[in-house]
């Protein structure tokens, strides 16, 4: 059995466009698994991701607290917490928080891992580990 508690070694990161923050839950280095990547992503007040895309896998989104908008396509759906949403390969995506609260989600790819993310435009995510 393989276990990680909270307030481990988690891999944590930050976004180098916003103030949102990535907490690696299941990747090849964490647990040795290489077909699904989790992630929990806080967005906080004011906090967006950029246009992009993923050509292999299916993307599920499981919002744990607070509310968010997600564009999807040509759509906007408004999300709050127990709302789960799965993007189809190659569906233009990107979220944002509208509210004065943290909205935050666990995403996970399937298969993993999500390579290449194509983006939209030539604005951008990066992730930098925390220090």
């Amino acid at each position: 059995m393989a276990i990680h508690r909270k307030g481990g070694e988690l891999p944590r990161l930050h976004s180098t466009r916003d103030t949102r923050d990535r907490i690696d839950l299941v990747t090849e280095e964490t647990f040795g698994v290489t077909d699904m990547k989790a992630d929990r992503i806080t967005y906080h007040p004011g906090d967006t991701s950029a246009a992009h895309r993923h050509p292999d896998c299916k993307h599920f989104f499981f919002v744990l607290e607070g509310e968010g908008i997600l564009h999807a396509d040509d759509e906007e759906l408004k999300l709050g917490a127990g709302d789960v949403v799965m993007l189809l390969e190659n569906e233009v995506h990107w979220f944002e928080n509208r509210s004065n609260e943290n909205f935050e989600f666990i995403e996970l790819w399937v298969p993993a891992p999500p390579t290449p993310t194509v983006w939209v435009s030539n604005d951008r995510c990066t992730w930098a580990p925390n220090e």
